[in-house]
């Protein structure tokens, strides 16, 4: 069962504390899925997903993510790579440097809000070194950076808080016909 999209957007947080519980991999495919459909500039979906399951592995990537070592106690971790030749083939310098990280970025939200509609946990992942990412994965293309890590499971412990959000008035310029 799925919850609604608004609810979704209001409900996501980012857990960082998981069960041991598996997340089937239908329901990881499922969420691929999902990130394949986000929008990409002139439709180039410059994007490869690495699914890590393999413990070993994602203690690597907890190390590489500064040390955030809660990131290997989740199921799985989904690396959220750029392909910036394949932009930059299609929008030159500009996608390279630009669209091919707009482009993931709206695939790591879509797995977000997906996990988030299907009870599971998740977060986006961004501060980590990418050299270490690459050679973790055995990434030997400079063109493809990893951008962002999703871990992703069953949710464990309290519910995260509602972090303090921007009222809208505030981040909102309205411009009518005739100007401001």
């Amino acid at each position: 069962m799925t919850m609604d999209y608004f609810r979704a957007v209001k409900e996501r947080r980012s857990i960082r504390s998981f069960s041991a519980d598996p997340v089937p991999r239908a329901t990881v495919m499922r969420l691929v899925e999902a990130a394949a459909m986000a929008p990409s500039a002139g439709n180039v979906q410059p994007w490869h997903f690495y699914v890590v399951e393999d413990a070993r592995l994602k203690r690597e990537l907890a190390i590489a993510a500064l040390n955030q070592l809660w990131l290997a106690r989740a199921p799985v971790v989904i690396v959220v790579c750029a392909d910036l030749a394949r932009s930059q083939r299609a929008y030159g310098e500009r996608g390279r440097t630009l669209y091919a990280f707009q482009d993931t970025a709206a695939a790591t939200q879509n797995i977000l809000l997906g996990a988030t509609a299907l009870g599971l946990a998740a977060c986006w992942v961004g501060a980590f070194n990418e050299k270490m990412v690459a050679a973790a994965l055995a990434i030997d293309d400079p063109a493809m950076v990893p951008v962002a890590m999703v871990p992703l499971g069953h949710p464990a412990g309290r519910e995260a808080q509602v972090p303090a959000r921007r009222a809208v008035e505030d981040i909102v310029t309205i411009i009518a016909e005739g100007g401001r």
